[in-house]
């Protein structure tokens, strides 16, 4: 994309592979699964045009981010991976004491755990999709979502190594991501064994108006370079997130925040998700909660789906906090 610069950071013993774009205030995006930095394409230039420089690394594990040890989910933990991107601001952001963040899925779970864990670098953030869950003491992650949805959970899926990669690998690559990011039931996802995602693979998928064949390509040949372990990881690390974290239950997101979510987002209609949102559990947690934004009509990747509307949502609400350059 033009414009864009790419460059390898080595950050916390991995070589970070970062996209950014413009000059000024910096606003660090996180991406989420099955994805990349370039599903921050719309809003990267969006943002440098509007007097910000725009950071979107690959996270641990994915695409041209390597060095991380793939075939050991336990170094995947969301301390592992804010410890690269406090490093990564610590290398690219080092005059600033505070950053503007904008996070999605697993990006949005980090920058939930970077608020945590590191308040005093994020000025603002605005997350996609993903709320913030405050810790359950008395019971791991992984156990509840079995008890609610099942095995076939495709979180609960992804649990076994090597497994799930397995079905993957013969469904075709290209194929699962267009299975992923054209997803737009707001039902829970169920990936059964050997059924993959419940559809013929002589069946096409149709591609909405948002998301171009070589769009795909490019995910593919990053995912087909690197594979789905790395990115898989993340859940692999969850009941380990949940081990670690006991310091922090109870603890409150500290920093402002905007939320946006589309009202056919799987997270959105999960059980108790609506109800957490709007009647006072999340802002008892997020305490400086400015804004709850739910997009009608839209589904999981809202910020490919609709990027004008979500451009102006991060501008809008970044531009609320002067900075001194």
């Amino acid at each position: 994309m033009e414009g864009i610069e790419h460059k390898t950071v080595t950050v916390n013993g991995i070589k970070m592979h970062v996209a950014e774009i413009g000059q000024g205030p910096v606003v660090l995006f996180l991406h989420g699964f099955p994805e990349c930095w370039f599903s921050w394409r719309h809003q990267l230039a969006f943002m440098a045009s509007n007097g910000y420089r725009a950071v979107a690394p690959d996270l641990r594990g994915y695409s041209d981010t390597t060095g991380a040890p793939v075939n050991d989910f336990t170094k995947f933990t969301t301390l592992h991976v804010v410890g690269d991107v406090v490093a990564l601001l610590n290398a690219v952001a080092a005059h600033e004491e505070k950053v503007f963040v904008v996070g999605h899925d697993w990006g949005a779970m980090i920058a939930w755990a970077l608020c945590l864990y590191r308040p005093d670098r994020v000025k603002a953030l605005v997350n996609l999709s993903v709320a913030f869950t405050p810790r359950n003491p008395t019971r791991k992650p992984v156990e509840s979502l079995r008890a609610v949805y099942g095995d076939d959970y495709y979180v609960c899926r992804f649990q076994e190594p090597g497994e799930i990669e397995g079905e993957f690998a013969q469904i075709g690559t290209k194929r699962v991501l267009k299975n992923f990011l054209t997803y737009r039931n707001p039902c829970p996802l169920y990936l059964p064994k050997g059924k993959g995602f419940g559809d013929s693979a002589d069946t096409p998928i149709i591609l909405p108006s948002w998301l171009s064949e070589e769009e795909i390509d490019y995910y593919a040949s990053k995912y087909e370079k690197r594979g789905f372990t790395g990115a898989l990881n993340y859940y692999r690390a969850l009941d380990i997130n949940w081990e670690l974290t006991a310091p922090w239950t109870g603890d409150q997101i500290k920093v402002p925040v905007k939320f946006i979510v589309g009202d056919l987002d799987l997270t959105y209609n999960a059980p108790g998700a609506k109800d957490f949102i709007h009647k006072g559990g999340f802002k008892k947690y997020v305490p400086l909660l400015k804004e709850v934004v739910v997009m009608e009509g839209v589904a999981h990747f809202i910020h490919q789906e609709k990027p004008d509307e979500i451009n102006k949502h991060i501008l809008d609400f970044f531009q609320e906090f002067p900075c001194l350059q």
